[in-house]
């Protein structure tokens, strides 16, 4: 059995960062996750005039309710999305002028739905070359609140940046989405924003969020259920392995953990507790027809490890991930043809069709964190693998490769 620490939530530490610096006080974050992304957005709120300690195993963040204290601040979102999408949003609460951009990975990344949703709450916000696109600037002036529709059809990020800034308008927020992926990352944020003093209702399709603020508290970071996926994934696949990953049970409010219940349709025995999750491979993965919406960061993740499958496994409702770092969709279809494996691709589906023993190859990373540590997964069972860009998990994992060595070396040998 191999016991394995997952470092903390990317999701959550980066909502939990945003909360933190709009929280009325000091608030401390117990185990956030120590990554490009995450260093990438405390560094946005150090530029933006927010106080930022940092040690290894806690971050305290003092509060600013009225929004940034530097009056201009030119802020470098690196490849993060939720620095990119959140901090800008935070900005607009505040009086002044700021200006945001990004890598070109995450200039090409969409965020139109978000900033015209914030026009029409009568915020000064400009993209400066291509529309819906970093760079843009904010010149800030306190938002007044109101009633706005959204479409997050292609990220659940736009519904939790007008989420997290409600409590900061001045009468409150009515957000209508007409369209939602990735629903449970919302419940993260909702129920984030409840252990922040802040309780938002529903009404249908329109979130209702009261103004007046965040109260400060200490906030721990539980482990990320994205990156574990990996490693149960890396269980089902090796006859008589067995994972456990503390700190993700029953009560975990991330939705990826929900992976180990398609984990659990192929064949593997998975047993959810209290306070963490095993997942035991038994010798048999099936095919199976499965719709990863709610969970379309770990379809990579079954995408790789599809090809020792009984069957055909056929991902279904995975469109936003053509809009993620890269086109996911694409290049694990790419990939797994690279070694030899049938796969046919849609608009929003891929369907792996098992065959011939799989050869070895170079992965094309695109620069995504997350096709690199799916196709670590199928090197445990194909001899040969690897990648032209391993290093890009530094992205929210930078020591995945030595944890997946251990691992190997536990459950394979």
């Amino acid at each position: 059995m191999a016991l394995v620490d997952i470092p903390g939530s990317k999701s959550i530490t980066a909502r939990a960062l945003f909360l933190a610096a709009a929280a009325d006080g000091v608030t401390t974050l117990r185990r956030p996750l120590r990554s490009d992304d995450t260093e990438g957005f405390a560094e946005g709120l150090v530029r933006l005039g927010y106080r930022v300690g940092r040690t290894p195993d806690a971050w305290q963040v003092d509060g600013r309710p009225q929004g940034p204290a530097a009056r201009e601040a030119d802020v470098y979102c690196r490849d993060g999305a939720t620095t990119a999408r959140f901090l800008p949003t935070l900005a607009a609460a505040g009086h002044g002028t700021y200006r945001f951009d990004a890598s070109p990975q995450m200039r090409r990344r969409p965020l139109l739905p978000l900033t015209r949703a914030l026009r029409d709450l009568g915020v000064d916000l400009r993209h400066e070359e291509a529309e819906g696109h970093h760079p843009l600037t904010v010149a800030a002036a306190g938002v007044e609140g109101g009633h706005v529709v959204l479409d997050a059809g292609q990220s659940s990020q736009y519904l939790t940046a007008l989420l997290l800034l409600g409590p900061l308008t001045r009468t409150g927020l009515r957000v209508t989405v007409t369209d939602l992926v990735s629903a449970p990352y919302v419940e993260i944020t909702l129920a984030m924003m409840r252990a922040f003093g802040v309780e938002v209702v529903r009404e249908g399709d329109t979130y209702v969020v009261p103004p007046g603020g965040y109260r400060a508290t200490t906030y721990a970071i539980e482990p990320d259920a994205s990156t574990a996926s990996y490693f149960f994934a890396a269980a089902a696949v090796t006859p008589g392995a067995e994972v456990t990953v503390p700190g993700l049970g029953a009560g975990a409010l991330q939705g990826d953990l929900g992976f180990v219940e398609v984990l659990r349709a192929m064949g593997a025995r998975v047993t959810v507790g209290a306070d963490r999750t095993t997942v035991r491979g038994t010798g048999e993965l099936r095919g199976l027809t499965v719709n990863m919406r709610d969970v379309s960061d770990t379809m990579p993740t079954l995408a790789a490890i599809a090809p020792y499958a009984s069957g055909p496994v056929r991902i279904e409702d995975v469109a936003n991930t053509r809009v993620k770092e890269c086109d996911r969709l694409e290049a694990c279809a790419q990939n797994l043809r690279r070694l030899g494996v049938d796969v046919a691709t849609g608009p929003d589906w891929i369907e792996i069709r098992p065959g011939a023993a799989p050869g070895g190859a170079e992965i094309t990373s695109h620069g995504d964190h997350r096709i690199v540590m799916s196709f670590a997964v199928t090197g445990l069972r194909t001899p040969g693998i690897s990648f032209d860009d391993p290093e890009c998990v530094r992205k929210t994992f930078p020591g995945f490769h030595e944890a997946f060595a251990r691992l190997r070396k536990d459950i394979v040998g």
